[in-house]
């Protein structure tokens, strides 16, 4: 029987990398032969993590069909998401928290798809379950991935089930949730080393909204002063990636994790259903967004909708 690559999607997070690493053990455990792989290396909250609970981060790879002939998808389920190859494989799992989109398999599959505010949510479900205990380190980076999607329970993904599982992950991993949960998101906001390149890639995600090619990238932040000081360099690589990739709207949304609030800086030949979407103008390629948080339950929906319109 041939081996499973576990992965979530490009430009990982922190649940991306959490959940391919437990959901590969878990695959192990009920009897299949599992490697966690990224497509992408890992950011600085996500490396927080691993280093914090001494695990190896999985290998980056471009391209799968090279090595195995079936895959496990985490916490994405669309193809622009995913590996390039990702039609030359078979999809046999398919764990995630998001919406559905242009995805249909040959062969029936497993599938769990949950409206909860973490993919390791949905995994640790599946641990308990099957009765299948989880390994203190693999609990760490599933607290992990809770706090970062949920930003420590602040976001509107956010549900009574995913606090109630981080706090049996956190006795299990042994940490303190507001403690490490403070320094794991803190971690994240450390970007004045990066390369405006890589603040525009390193949390975005390519959407199909009514044949619209929609880019939406998030960069969490203390404050918002560091990035409006960046902002036409920004704004440059922005513009790169647009004409390299053929977007036809880029969002990259800058989210105040201490204030719970969003700025957003656009750019598209028609940025109308932004302005339509979050009843707000875009100023000098700028929209103030108040008390949004969350890319997946306040900004994909909305933008969907409004193409759709």
């Amino acid at each position: 029987m041939s081996k499973y690559l576990v992965f979530g999607h490009k430009n990982p997070d922190t649940d991306a990398i959490a959940s391919a690493i437990a959901f590969s053990f878990y695959l192990e455990k009920i009897g299949h032969e599992s490697e966690a792989v990224a497509l992408g290396t890992p950011n600085e909250e996500t490396q927080f993590a691993l280093n914090y609970f001494n695990v190896e981060r999985p290998r980056v790879v471009s391209s799968v069909s090279n090595e195995v002939e079936r895959v496990a998808l985490v916490d994405h389920n669309e193809a622009k998401q995913s590996v390039n190859d990702l039609d030359e494989v078979e999809v046999g799992f398919v764990i995630d928290h998001h919406r559905i989109a242009n995805f249909e398999t040959s062969n029936p599959l497993f599938y769990r798809a949950e409206p909860i505010g973490s993919t390791a949510s949905v995994i640790y479900k599946l641990f308990k379950e099957n009765n299948i205990d989880v390994p203190k380190a693999i609990a760490g980076l599933m607290l992990s991935a809770i706090i970062s999607d949920t930003l420590l329970f602040k976001s509107p993904t956010s549900t009574s089930q995913d606090e109630k599982i981080a706090n049996e992950l956190a006795k299990i991993s042994d940490v303190n949730i507001d403690k490490y949960g403070l320094e794991l998101l803190k971690a994240g906001t450390k970007l004045s080393a990066k390369s405006a390149l890589e603040l525009v890639q390193s949390d975005s995600k390519t959407f199909d909204m009514n044949e619209q090619s929609v880019r939406i990238g998030q960069i969490n932040v203390i404050g918002f002063d560091e990035m409006l000081g960046r902002k036409d360099e920004i704004l440059n690589a922005m513009r790169d990636e647009i004409a390299e990739n053929n977007f036809d709207l880029f969002v990259l949304l800058i989210t105040d994790i201490l204030e719970s609030d969003s700025i957003a800086f656009v750019l598209g030949e028609n940025i109308i259903p932004v302005e339509k979407a979050f009843k707000q103008p875009v100023v000098e390629e700028v929209i103030t967004l108040p008390g949004v948080v969350s890319r997946k339950k306040q900004i994909v929906p909305q933008l969907t909708e409004a193409f759709s319109d």
